[in-house]
């Protein structure tokens, strides 16, 4: 019986490998399909926004300087903002998103992040301020 037994763990033990080698397999795929998608939409972004900028004759964003550092972080809180608009589209569904990244505190530390990036880049444009 004890070699019944043997079989029979062993067994079951293949089952379970199997079934996680099917779970890791499945995880992969997921992610790959994630970073594909993610490819795709910056793919999608950096080919559209050049053209669009190129089609106006009057930019909306004409110059990084400004005359004080309040400016400047309006300046790049305006870019964050023009960003999300500029990548999502449909007004609609940058609506019915808001909801749910607004009351999302790592997305709201996130967005605190990119704007920091951009006031980063303002600021240096600005000489810090010119002294």
């Amino acid at each position: 019986m004890p070699a019944a037994r043997s079989g029979e763990a062993k067994a079951e033990l293949s089952e379970a490998n199997a079934g996680t080698k099917q779970d890791k397999a499945a995880k992969e795929t997921d992610m790959t399909r994630q970073v594909l998608t993610a490819f795709a939409v910056c793919a999608l972004v950096f080919t559209t926004v050049p053209a669009k900028a190129q089609e106006n004759e009057s930019s909306w964003l004409p110059s990084l300087l400004t005359d004080t550092p309040e400016q400047g972080f309006d300046l790049a809180v305006s870019m964050a903002r023009r960003a999300v608009k500029t990548t999502q589209t449909d007004v609609d569904t940058l609506h019915k998103m808001r909801p749910a990244y607004a009351n999302d505190p790592d997305s709201l530390i996130h967005v605190s992040g990119v704007i920091a990036a951009y006031f980063a880049t303002v600021a240096e444009a600005n000489g810090y301020w010119r002294d």
